[in-house]
């Protein structure tokens, strides 16, 4: 491991770190910034496809993240530094005690993502109109909890690799892969080509309880699930390129949830579906208007 003691905020080292929440409101940075242990060990994990140009932390999260850091942080730099240098550093107060800087790397395109799911029951996520970095990074935490294969965006969303939504996903963002979506129809065509069917979430009185897809109704073996912004919610052209739509059940009086959370609903009930028996043909759960 190659540790080296910062004792200066000013510390030319360090500079990838100065004042990273400024910096971030202000431009797209080539350095992604990885926070809390876990997003660092995620970042040093071999699955990850992000290689560290150096960590930061304090003793305590050393002591923690040594094993990690003597697998997976190869010669980049580890500096050491005290709780108040670090946060000197940074511009704000890190609690967690450990932080990491990577260079972005391309990830993969549209059609690579969708080559790289064969065979069998696949789920994938789209992303509408969520430029909230937060909720980016809980949809991708969900996502990659309960065992998405990739997340899609259309353009607009926010950053998945943004200092906040890598926080919020726990460094999910960091593993799971994602590629921005084409225009409709074109995405569509492509997604149904791979033979996924594109269902939208949508709190609509016409749209199929999340509850009975899989019971009453059979599920698509290859399901694109398609999340919107919460407040405006889906928009009416990626409504009318979905084959279906399905809703969550609240209590009266409420109709929507955050969209994180709806998501980590919804990929909780498809991840525990049964494998589906073959189709006798037609559609086995309500169509979007326009469809």
């Amino acid at each position: 491991m190659n540790l080296q003691r910062v004792e200066r905020p000013d510390d030319p080292r360090v500079a990838d770190y100065w004042n990273v929440r400024e910096r971030e409101r202000s431009q797209r940075r080539p350095v992604l910034i990885a926070e809390s242990r876990l997003a660092v060990r995620r970042l040093l994990a071999r699955e990850s496809r992000f290689r560290a140009r150096s960590v930061l932390l304090t003793g305590s999260a050393l002591r923690a993240l040594r094993a990690d850091l003597e697998a997976g942080a190869g010669e980049a730099p580890v500096y050491l530094a005290s709780q108040a240098v670090l946060n000197a550093i940074l511009g704000f107060d890190l609690h967690r005690g450990c932080a990491a800087a990577a260079e972005r790397s391309p990830g993969p395109s549209f059609p690579e993502v969708l080559a790289a799911c064969t065979g069998g029951r696949r789920l994938l996520v789209v992303l509408e109109g969520l430029a909230d970095r937060e909720n980016v990074g809980g949809v991708f935490r969900n996502a990659l909890a309960f065992g998405a294969d990739a997340v899609l965006l259309v353009p607009g969303c926010a950053d998945p690799l943004s200092r906040r939504a890598i926080r919020v996903s726990l460094g999910a963002s960091l593993r799971l892969p994602f590629a921005s979506l084409p225009p409709w129809p074109e995405a569509r065509r492509s997604l149904r080509r791979a033979g996924f069917s594109l269902v939208a979430l949508a709190p609509r009185a016409a749209a199929l309880d999340l509850r009975e897809l899989g019971r009453a109704r059979p599920a698509p073996e290859r399901l694109a699930l398609l999340l919107g912004a919460e407040g405006e919610g889906l928009t009416a052209q990626a409504l009318a390129h979905a084959d279906a739509a399905v809703r969550i059940a609240m209590a009266p009086g409420v109709d929507s949830l955050n969209v994180a959370s709806a998501a980590g609903i919804a990929l909780h009930h498809l991840a525990r579906l049964p494998a589906p028996a073959p189709a006798p043909g037609g559609p086995s759960i309500p169509p979007c208007a326009g469809s």
